[in-house]
């Protein structure tokens, strides 16, 4: 099902738009100064859509100055107090988060839509599995897909039911199948842009591999029109990670993809401090090349020549490790044969060339 299309700041959710990564500020919001450099990292990460918790008035306040600061449209997180919600439409955000179910009173919640549709700022309406409604968890006997999928058709039917449709809808679990099973129930019942994310991730190195595997599963399926990776660390972090996937699911381009083996009994070289290497000093050609807008490049990392030259035919570079040296080729030529110690940056070397030849020529 496609989705409806909605404007958050500059930046469209839904309708075909690319996905775009959100993240969301952890430094006290009523703090100016620190707001402000948190959403600058973001943003340099690439972070399209920034989110900040408003607990109280003081930071409602707060976020009117900062958003007169910065470009990145920025998503206001409010709960249980509606007049928050009203005075951060009134501050300037681009897009507010809230749970009706949480809001209070229909007079409440249509007071914060009738703001909204002042201004046209979007609504989210999120639901989690850990705030699931009483009589939800008792017909489906626990929290379940279900009942995730139930509760946010229910809450974004109350704002529907006041005649505003300007929404996003999210729902997240910390249960990679369940937000998995919950989406695809959601997806077949309605066409408001989908928020994806799991929630409570947990530390980077298990955050990860949920996050990998539950977002990857529903981008795959075509599910989510914007998403957040959820991480217990610095949300550049989670900016970056999204980043990962989404350019090894297809959605963005590589501008620099390196592909390397395993390794296995045959490797006679220190392969894993090779890739990593190639890895790191590739780092920031790979930011003149995007920012010169030239094509991406395939960069294969080999132990030995079994799979070395098949990968290094389909690279535009690549190296193949043999007993303490290693044969460096272009486009499946070989170029030259180099020592292990020299093999890194020598490799590094000939891309550097490459990129140079192509300002030569232009």
């Amino acid at each position: 099902m496609t989705t409806r299309q909605v404007r958050c700041g500059d930046v469209l959710i839904g309708g075909g738009a690319p996905i775009s990564i959100q993240s969301m500020t952890n430094v006290d919001s009523r703090d100016e100064l620190l707001l402000l450099e948190q959403i600058a990292e973001l943003t340099d990460a690439g972070c399209q859509i920034v989110r900040i918790a408003i607990p109280d008035m003081e930071s409602a306040d707060v976020l009117e100055r900062v958003k007169k600061q910065v470009k990145v449209p920025i998503v206001a997180d409010i709960h249980f107090d509606y007049r928050l919600a009203i005075a951060a439409i009134r501050a300037g955000a681009d897009k507010i988060r809230i749970n009706p179910g949480n809001i209070g009173t229909r007079d409440r919640i249509k007071a914060v839509i009738e703001a909204a549709r002042e201004r046209q700022v979007p609504i989210r309406v999120g639901v989690n599995s850990g705030s699931l409604e009483k009589d939800l968890i008792e017909k489906y006997g626990g929290v379940t897909a279900a009942g995730l999928s139930e509760s946010a058709l229910r809450n974004i039917g109350y704002i529907q039911d006041l005649d505003y449709d300007n929404l996003v809808v999210s729902i997240k679990s910390s249960n990679v199948r369940m937000n998995y099973e919950a989406h695809k129930l959601l997806r077949e019942k309605t066409d408001a842009p989908i928020h994806i994310g799991i929630t409570e991730a947990g530390t980077p190195k298990n955050g990860k591999i949920k996050s990998a595997i539950g977002l990857g599963a529903l981008l795959l399926e075509g599910i989510g029109d914007t998403m957040r990776v959820s991480l217990t660390a610095n949300p550049v972090e989670e900016v970056r990670f999204a980043i990962d996937i989404l350019k090894n699911i297809g959605l963005r381009e590589s501008v620099i993809d390196v592909v390397s083996c395993p390794t296995c009994g045959r490797t006679k070289i220190d392969l894993q401090k090779l890739a990593e290497e190639v890895e790191q000093k590739l780092a920031p050609l790979e930011e003149k090349i995007k920012l010169e807008g030239r094509k991406s490049l395939k960069i294969a990392v080999m132990g030995c020549a079994v799979n070395g030259p098949g990968e290094a035919k389909e690279a535009d570079f690549g190296v193949a490790g043999g007993d303490g040296k290693g044969l460096i080729f272009a486009k499946g030529e070989i170029l030259k044969t180099v020592s292990e110690k020299e093999l890194a940056s020598e490799f590094i070397k000939t891309i550097e060339e490459y990129c140079r030849s192509l300002d030569q020529s232009r």
